[in-house]
């Protein structure tokens, strides 16, 4: 996108504040022609953009939290994960068909508007925003009351963390959807098998150990599993020497190296004080 008529800037700003979050630059030629573009003039003067709420309709839902608008754009909903569902080389995890089923009846033939994060877009290019609907119903969090997906934050986007993991507590006291579900049953991280158990997980264990390392804290649950923890996150949780000894519930995916593994935590609300 380059230069645009006056006919076509309300349209422009409307796009460019919405979904590419770049600066706006007006300037008149010789001519007296008023010129808009996305890209800086050497006579041109930065536009404020003040943006104006916009409902979208949607084309597509891939899954429970990944949706495509009918301008192409493809949304990740911020906050949350739900289960994967089928595809040519993976079968479906457990909850995953329920929660894209539920989106799909949820939102069939509505429009909905996005309310971004400090971030605006994925490593995968997508958008992430949370979605509501015109009666203002909050769907990521909605997903997240009826037991449908899980809490997932990714600083530093910190929206609705609060009402997230409230709505999250609530449904794993009901055992609603996924917190009843055998796939996500909390394993002992002495039981716990790559082999058989993928994805997402809840492993239990006492903080035994706490390295810390350039980049990382590691809390052992066992000589081999380990918590990591970023060292430029450790802002956001209390004093990491208040885990050691605790039995606790760690929430995530699981990945390993050689015989050992560990499992990231990106937020304070992955790690569940049990004793």
């Amino acid at each position: 996108m380059r230069l645009i008529g006056k006919g076509f800037l309300i349209l422009f700003l409307s796009i460019i504040s919405a979904f590419s979050y770049a600066d706006v630059f007006y300037w008149e030629d010789e001519q007296g022609k008023k010129h808009f573009s996305d890209r800086k003039h050497k006579d041109s003067v930065k536009v404020s953009i003040i943006p104006t709420e916009s409902y979208y309709p949607i084309k597509r839902i891939y899954d429970g939290d990944t949706i495509l608008l009918e301008n192409g754009t493809k949304l990740r909903l911020l906050g949350i994960n739900t289960p994967e569902v089928s595809k040519r080389d993976k079968i479906a995890d457990e909850g995953g068909e329920e929660a894209k089923q539920w989106l799909i009846a949820k939102l069939k033939g509505a429009k909905i508007k996005l309310r971004y994060d400090i971030e605006h877009k994925d490593k995968y290019g997508r958008v992430l925003a949370h979605v509501f609907t015109k009666n203002n119903e909050h769907i990521n969090l909605q997903l997240i009351a009826n037991g449908l997906a899980i809490v997932n934050i990714y600083p530093p986007n910190l929206k609705y963390v609060d009402k997230l993991i409230a709505a999250q507590q609530q449904a794993e006291l009901q055992q609603l959807g996924l917190w009843d579900m055998p796939a996500y049953a909390v394993k002992n991280v002495n039981d716990f098998d790559s082999e058989k158990h993928k994805g997402w997980q809840r492993i239990s264990g006492t903080v035994t150990r706490i390295k810390q390392a350039r980049k990382y804290n590691y809390l052992y649950l066992s000589p081999q599993f380990a918590l990591k923890i970023a060292r430029n996150s450790e802002k956001l949780f209390v004093d990491l020497n208040d885990y050691l000894g605790k039995t606790i519930e760690a929430r995530g995916w699981v990945r390993k190296n050689k015989q050992n593994y560990h499992l990231l935590i990106r937020h304070p609300s992955a790690i569940k004080i049990l004793k």
